[in-house]
């Protein structure tokens, strides 16, 4: 797919590696709508990058109200919908049982349900909106390009509920390919490694340090515009699809 021809959902578009998306699709001639509850973040955002290029709609991923009418209103401002890059997530970190117990049960539920069930939700009402467009040269209506997780491989102490959704993103790459294959419409996703996003902002620069260390090469977090770049290349070639790709240097996390 062109990029000067795409119009892409972002959901989490409003900071990290949605915002980081938002920004390369826009670079690259294409227009971007930010679905986000982070209302000030992106209204910033498409101060800075133009209403002619990127909208935004406060936009929760797990009610399917909330998504429609806001797959609504993007096809209203820009007349249809042939991308989605799905970073909108949350984490949660406790054991399945430690010192306070058993893992909360509501907490392990809520990662599960902005995180797989949020994803699935935006790729079914998207994929109805993508499936009314005319075909390009190579039948293509739409490209999805999905966020996991390396923790979907190499879990740690304290992330079963991270990783089983990130686990769950992995697991339904393949079959909604299969799904929307009919309707020329391909599924990707990108499991992240380490990466400098709002999570990492908060930790002292010792902590940095030692979690720069455990990536073989390069030895860093990774930077969310590296990010943008695979979305972009997803984007663009036609023959990725079914597949989740690794962006971690290499990286294969220890237990902690």
């Amino acid at each position: 797919m062109k990029m000067e021809d795409v119009v892409a959902v972002v959901t989490g578009g409003a900071s990290g590696l949605g915002e980081a998306t938002v920004r390369n699709i826009t670079s690259n001639g294409g227009k971007a709508v930010i679905f986000d509850l982070q209302e000030e973040a992106a209204s910033q955002l498409v101060q800075e990058l133009g209403e002619e290029k990127v909208g935004y709609v406060h936009t929760d991923v797990t009610s399917e109200e909330s998504v429609q009418s806001a797959l609504d209103q993007t096809v209203v401002q820009f007349d249809y919908i042939n991308t989605v890059v799905n970073c909108a997530g949350i984490g949660a970190g406790a054991k399945t049982y430690g010192r306070k117990g058993p893992h909360s049960l509501s907490d392990f539920s809520k990662v599960i349900e902005v995180n797989l069930i949020g994803t699935f939700n935006v790729i079914r009402l998207a994929a109805e909106k993508m499936s009314n467009n005319t075909p390009n040269e190579h039948e293509e209506r739409g490209v999805i390009v999905n966020t996991a997780s390396v923790a979907a491989y190499d879990g740690q102490i304290g992330q079963a509920a991270y990783s089983a959704s990130k686990g769950g993103i992995v697991g339904m790459t393949l079959p909604i390919a299969r799904d929307l294959s009919t309707a020329g419409i391909r599924v990707m996703t990108i499991a992240p490694g380490l990466f400098k996003t709002p999570l990492f902002a908060s930790l002292p620069d010792k902590a940095i340090q030692s979690l720069e260390q455990m990536t073989p090469f390069p030895k860093r977090l990774g930077e969310p515009s590296e990010y943008g770049i695979l979305a972009k290349s997803i984007i663009e070639n036609p023959m990725l699809n079914g597949e989740v790709i690794r962006l971690d240097g290499a990286i294969r996390m220890q237990p902690k």
